[in-house]
Order: C-alpha cells, then sequence, then structure tokens
C-alpha cells in the first residue's frame, strides 16, 4: 500500500530551483574558497572548481583527495547564504503538495546539514520530514555512491524496495533504483531512460502518479 511507502527526496532544484540564485553563489563561494586556501588566482580556482567536480562529481572529493581539504571547513564557508529566503525558487504549493503524499518523508542532500536545514525552514516544510540525511551523515561520500544511500536505510529501518526516490539527477536515480527504490526524474525532458519509474516536470504533479509507484 501507497501508505507503506517512504519519500526520500533531493533537495536542490528537486524540492527548490537553485539554478538561477543560488548555485551560482555557491560555485562563487567555493572559487573564493580555492583562491585564497590553494593561493590561486581566481581563473586557476575556477578552473580547479570545475575539473574536481567534473572529474569527481562534487568539488569537495578533489579537495580531500589531492589537498587534505578539511570537508566540513570548506562546506561550511561554501554555505552561507544570510539572502536566502530572496534567493529561493519554488512552488508556492509545495508544502500542501508534499502534505498530500502518504508515508514517511525523507531529505538525502550532498549539501552540508545547516545549509539543508536553513532551506528546509525558508520553504516552511521542515516539519513535514523524519530527518535531513546530509553529506555529513553519509560520511562526505556523496550521492550517486550508494554508501550514504545505505547509511539512510539502516539510520531508519527502511527497506530499500519500499522508498521512492524523488532526484533531478539521473545518475543518482540509477543508484537508487539499483538497490530497487522506485524512481521519479524531476526534469523537463521529454523522454526518460528506462530506469526512471516516473517523470514530473515539477512536485506538484507528483500526487497524480501515486498508482505508478505502488
Amino acid at each position: 500500500m501507497m501508505r507503506e511507502r517512504a519519500w526520500i527526496f533531493d533537495l536542490d532544484n528537486t524540492l527548490h530551483n537553485a539554478r538561477p540564485h543560488i548555485f551560482p553563489h555557491i560555485n562563487r563561494a567555493m572559487t573564493e574558497y580555492l583562491q585564497v586556501h590553494l593561493n590561486l588566482d581566481e581563473q586557476a580556482a575556477g578552473e580547479l572548481r570545475r575539473r574536481y567536480w567534473l572529474r569527481y562529481g562534487a568539488t569537495l572529493l578533489g579537495l580531500m583527495r589531492h589537498h587534505a581539504t578539511d570537508p566540513r571547513h570548506f562546506l561550511w564557508h561554501t554555505h552561507q547564504l544570510p539572502d536566502l529566503e530572496r534567493m529561493l525558487v519554488h512552488e508556492p504549493q509545495l508544502r500542501a503538495t508534499l502534505r498530500r503524499l502518504p508515508g514517511r518523508k525523507y531529505v538525502f542532500s550532498n549539501a552540508p546539514v545547516h545549509y539543508a536545514r536553513a532551506v528546509l525552514k525558508a520553504l516552511a516544510v521542515a516539519d513535514l520530514f523524519q530527518d535531513v540525511f546530509s553529506i555529513e551523515r553519509a560520511r562526505f561520500r556523496p550521492k550517486p555512491d550508494s554508501h550514504g544511500f545505505l547509511r539512510l536505510c539502516r539510520a531508519h529501518h527502511l527497506r530499500p524496495q519500499r522508498c521512492i526516490m524523488v532526484e533531478d539527477s539521473l545518475e543518482n536515480l540509477r543508484a537508487a533504483g539499483r538497490l530497487g527504490m522506485k524512481t521519479v526524474w524531476v526534469t523537463r525532458a521529454e523522454r526518460a531512460p528506462g530506469h526512471v519509474d516516473v517523470k514530473i516536470a515539477n512536485l506538484l504533479q507528483l500526487p497524480r502518479m501515486l498508482s505508478y509507484l505502488r
């Protein structure tokens, strides 16, 4: 039954749209961090940030591997957004939509916990989630690494086969699907690959898709 399902939501570009304002801000902060702590000029720092992101899937992993960067220090200093509420772009009916979904709800994000909790509070949906499983909880092994998925499931006694992963990243959904989770892709793309169970343009469509996620 649907009420037995557990919903696992990505945060950025799933519960809200981080592309217009938040991601550019974080990218600039990461570049500045590399300038200061690796003694690079702006161009070299930006190129290194992008290179590590392309190679490892996260700039943080490259910094940890090649520069022994303290991940907590990096994440704290690159995820400071004093104008967060002004920068957020989200569906006004987000809270009502989430309340229509039967089952427990979790957030699983590659972002640090202080940022994730601040976003959920600003969205006025923090109380709807059982837990926020951040990059710290995954021991700094970001999605699509299965390590974090399994730690989340163990922490809350969840069977992957009874979970629904809602994400904007195909790679992360592929990892979730391999574990047996149902997958929902949040995208404007016209077609979805075979490992996606449901495709939606935005979260407001999700309650109408419940019959496909049994």
